[in-house]
């Protein structure tokens, strides 16, 4: 291993995570973590070596798992991008039971607990940079997405709460919340027929330019990030509605389109 800092990545193997590990590269040397080995292995030989570690992230042992591994091989990252996170479209009362828990588990407790367990370390040598990938649903509950909406809340609610903790010690938690973004997330969350998609108000961005500004955030210690000016005002809804209308005004705009 090369003498860079090191950054671990999870959910590195494609959209935003991938995009994300590519920027880090010319700085960092990189832990790359997701489920598929192989796509990790290929994105490890086109960056010019990383570590990697395939894991299942949305298990109840996941962070632990992995904490262990990095401890057998001797990896302290001072960079944690917990970018994994997936979500599930459609009402919730039809939603598959263990796909919501599997939700849940990766995009809020492993997420937590990977932050508890590296955390320290950064501490100790008063050094650390931690990006949580949240969401522009952070912002507002999100009828017929009702779980990940809720879900992003808490990663937007922990990522502020814990960055003001920890003023002064010389690790800062920066929370990133992108708008849609052209990655494989719409065809697992099995959405592609949402009207929040296809608004020509509001294209869905590009992952490689949401990585771009993500990092810039990351190394600046901004605690959050907007990419896109129409992302920026559509947080922003909420403060000007009555929130007994924001509901509706979000199940309208990502209905079906049929």
């Amino acid at each position: 291993m090369n003498n860079k800092p090191l950054a671990l990545v999870t959910g590195a193997s494609g959209g935003i995570g991938e995009d994300i590990a590519r920027e880090l590269a010319q700085k960092y040397h990189l832990i790359l973590v997701a489920r598929s080995q192989d796509k990790l292995e290929v994105l490890a030989k086109e960056l010019g070596g990383a570590e990697v570690i395939a894991l299942d992230l949305s298990t109840p042992t996941a962070a632990l798992e992995l904490k262990q591994q990095l401890e057998q091989r001797n990896l302290k990252p001072s960079v944690l991008v917990n970018n994994a996170g997936f979500g599930e479209y459609g009402e919730f009362h039809l939603g598959e039971a263990k796909k919501l828990e599997q939700m849940l588990m990766l995009n809020m407790v492993t997420l937590t607990m990977l932050t508890r367990y590296l955390l320290p370390d950064m501490m100790a040598a008063k050094n650390g940079k931690i990006m949580n990938v949240a969401s522009t649903a952070a912002f507002m509950p999100g009828p017929l997405m009702a779980v990940y909406y809720a879900s992003k809340a808490y990663v937007l609610s922990f990522g502020e709460a814990l960055d003001e903790e920890l003023k002064g010690t010389g690790v800062s938690v920066t929370t990133l919340c992108p708008g849609p973004v052209k990655t494989g997330f719409q065809d697992r969350a099995a959405m592609n027929d949402s009207k929040l998609l296809q608004s020509p108000m509001n294209p869905m961005m590009d992952s490689r330019e949401v990585a771009k500004q993500a990092v810039v955030a990351l190394e600046s210690k901004a605690r959050v990030i907007i990419p896109g000016f129409m992302n920026q005002i559509l947080t922003l809804t909420p403060r000007f509605v009555p929130r007994a209308f924001v509901p509706t005004i979000v199940k309208n705009a990502q209905a079906r389109n049929h």
